[in-house]
């Protein structure tokens, strides 16, 4: 059984998408998970906004630990994206040839998505614990990627799995919103354009509009499960916080959940959502523009080399 081009050129193509982004808006991303991070502890926070925590990092001297962990979130995050993307890309060609469908309904559509997120989650939960714990670290002493994913048990390493999976309706909702956004704006176009497929391309502008769209409709809905997943991966990045508090680091949802509810009341949930939303709404419309641009572009190349290669193969022959 060949290689499936289609779903490794959609790999690809998302993987590199996802590096760029991610390293681009990684200062505001480190700033983000910092802030969500912290709980109120006897009626007093560390940072009381989003810039709080950025201010420190200048006061301090520290601007390029904003920086830190950035080499583990690419390294999740093209890791990551590849996976989801392949995953994706393959179980809906697969689904289509089965059912015999020429389109994939919603529901399908958020169920594929699901089982892709699901795998993505799995592979690569040490590198997301890894990178949590290096930004909510003190800034300039975040650890290497070894020493954080080995000063901990196995068990360690993995921390927020269960939320990582329970996440990935995240991008089942995001991914489905933007697959159907993208196929009614594309079918519009075709009609304009006397149904000639060859000049139907989704502008660099109109994926950026409808990655933000989609990715916020999911942020939305799932962000007290994002809030207290970072808590759980955070929870013992700072030993001296927590001598302080007098508390042990909360290492399951119930725990989370009562200590957010204790802290911060029912809007403590939804702490750091305008934070959350501008850099998952950015970085997810960069990945999708950029996704599209690099995918039209590969595809070409491989029907250009697959062409190529079928005719040297038919000289070949004649020969």
């Amino acid at each position: 059984m060949g290689v499936d081009l289609e779903s490794l050129s959609e790999a690809t193509s998302g993987a590199i998408g996802s590096l760029l982004s991610t390293t681009l808006l990684y200062p505001l991303d480190t700033c983000k998970t910092k802030y969500q991070a912290d709980v109120r502890i006897y009626g007093q926070r560390k940072y009381r906004s989003l810039s709080d925590v950025f201010w420190e990092a200048i006061s301090s001297g520290q601007v390029f630990s904003l920086y830190q962990g950035l080499g583990t979130k690419n390294l999740q995050s093209f890791i990551s994206q590849f996976v989801y993307f392949y995953g994706y890309s393959y179980f809906k060609r697969v689904y289509l040839e089965k059912s015999g469908f020429k389109s994939i309904g919603t529901k399908a559509n958020l169920i594929i998505a699901a089982a892709a997120g699901a795998c993505t989650a799995v592979v690569t939960q040490p590198l997301d614990t890894a990178s949590s714990r290096m930004q909510t670290s003190a800034f300039g002493k975040s650890k290497g990627l070894w020493k954080t994913l080995t000063e901990g048990t196995l068990t360690d390493a993995f921390d927020g799995l269960s939320i990582s999976l329970l996440l990935t309706s995240n991008p089942a909702i995001q991914y489905t919103v933007f697959d159907q956004l993208k196929q009614r704006l594309l079918k519009q176009k075709q009609n304009k354009a006397d149904n000639d497929a060859s000049t139907v391309v989704l502008s660099a502008f109109a994926a950026f509009v409808l990655g933000a769209i989609s990715k916020s409709v999911a942020t939305v809905l799932t962000y007290p499960a994002i809030r207290c997943k970072v808590m759980i991966q955070a929870a013992d990045s700072d030993e001296n916080e927590t001598k302080r508090a007098g508390s042990k680091p909360k290492k399951s949802i119930p725990e989370v959940m009562y200590a957010i509810w204790r802290g911060e009341g029912v809007f403590g949930f939804f702490k750091g959502l305008q934070a959350q939303i501008l850099k998952t709404v950015l970085s997810s419309a960069l990945l999708l523009m950029i996704k599209e641009k690099i995918t039209a572009t590969t595809w070409v190349l491989i029907l250009a080399i697959r062409r190529y290669l079928l005719l040297t193969r038919g000289r070949l022959k004649s020969a």
